[in-house]
């Protein structure tokens, strides 16, 4: 299917915001692009990207004659956005977003579109740990899932446009329930965030001399909890806040699994630990197999004896790791 609009308005425009700009505008996908922020030296740092056509501070002002509307910004701040957009939105246009949660969205966005408008959530599982408008790059979406939750009234054929739209910037897509995407994010991506934060947190409380022994001798492992614990803070605190109910869910589950293996490690139980981490393994595994991540070693690094592998499977959404 062939997709193109004739004005993209992305109201935040930083990561994953400046990556649509930059694929969208390589494959020809819009005409227009306007950008809105609510920081002048951010709009200004976009227009000395050239990221789009059309630079300004107000929401609204941004939006007008666009036919497609993309929310890039904190998903704190959708509330306060769509009350603003709202009566400027164009009747036929698509509104989407790219935030980590998803039912959230819904909720706080549905009541402040109008008729005619066609609501279409969406969640692009691609990203980095960097953040702004020189953070991003036209092939972060390539081989990555982007999933939306179209709200019950959008008629297929726009769910379909938007679909194109995502597939034309290198995406795989996927539409599902809202509360389902909620839960699944919540362990794949919103859980291991949190744990990563956490370690990186306890680090931070040590003793100056420990601490500076970690730093220093820092394995694989602590090393890519750093690289998860560096993405945005304000956004991965209102993913936290929005999608409560299935972090707190995925957190039971966890705390009840680390307690069983906390009892295994303290009774010496060797096979119940062995027979854990071959599951785990497992896992691995599939991950690798569903193209999701390499088979090459230290996390897919690159090494002298071979050429750098994509490290794509590695980010994960929106101004940090995904969200």
């Amino acid at each position: 299917m062939s997709v193109h609009f004739r004005k993209l308005a992305l109201i935040g425009i930083g990561l994953i915001g400046s990556s649509i700009a930059l694929a969208a505008r390589r494959q020809g996908l819009v005409d227009v692009i306007s950008i809105a922020t609510r920081r002048q030296d951010t709009l200004d740092e976009a227009r000395q990207l050239e990221l789009g056509d059309i630079y300004t501070l107000d929401a609204a002002e941004a939006v007008r004659g666009a036919d497609l509307v993309i929310l890039c910004a904190p998903v704190g701040a959708y509330g306060a956005l769509a009350e603003a957009i709202g009566p400027s939105l164009e009747a036929g246009a698509i509104l989407s977003d790219v935030g980590s949660v998803k039912e959230y969205v819904h909720k706080i966005v549905g009541p402040h579109v109008p008729d005619g408008v066609r609501f279409i959530p969406g969640h692009p599982l691609a990203g980095t740990e960097h953040s702004g408008p020189s953070a991003g790059f036209a092939d972060l979406f390539a081989g990555r899932w982007c999933v939306l939750t179209p709200a019950q009234d959008v008629p297929q054929a726009d769910t379909d446009r938007l679909v194109a739209f995502w597939q034309a910037l290198g995406s795989n897509v996927e539409c599902m329930d809202a509360a389902h995407h909620d839960m699944v994010l919540a362990i794949t991506s919103h859980v291991p965030h949190l744990i990563a934060y956490n370690i990186v947190g306890t680090v931070a409380d040590l003793e100056a001399d420990t601490k500076s022994e970690v730093i220093k001798f820092s394995a694989s492992g602590f090393r890519d909890f750093t690289r998860i614990a560096a993405s945005d803070p304000v956004m991965w605190r209102d993913v936290f806040l929005t999608n409560r109910d299935a972090v707190l869910e995925m957190l039971g589950r966890f705390n009840e699994d680390l307690s069983r293996l906390q009892r295994a490690v303290r009774m010496g139980d060797g096979p119940a630990l062995e027979a854990l981490f071959t599951r785990t393994r497992a896992i691995r595994r599939s991950i690798i197999s569903a193209g999701q991540e390499t088979a090459a070693p230290d996390f897919g690094r690159p090494h002298k004896a071979s050429p750098a592998p994509d490290l794509s499977p590695l980010r994960e959404h929106g101004g940090g790791d995904d969200a």
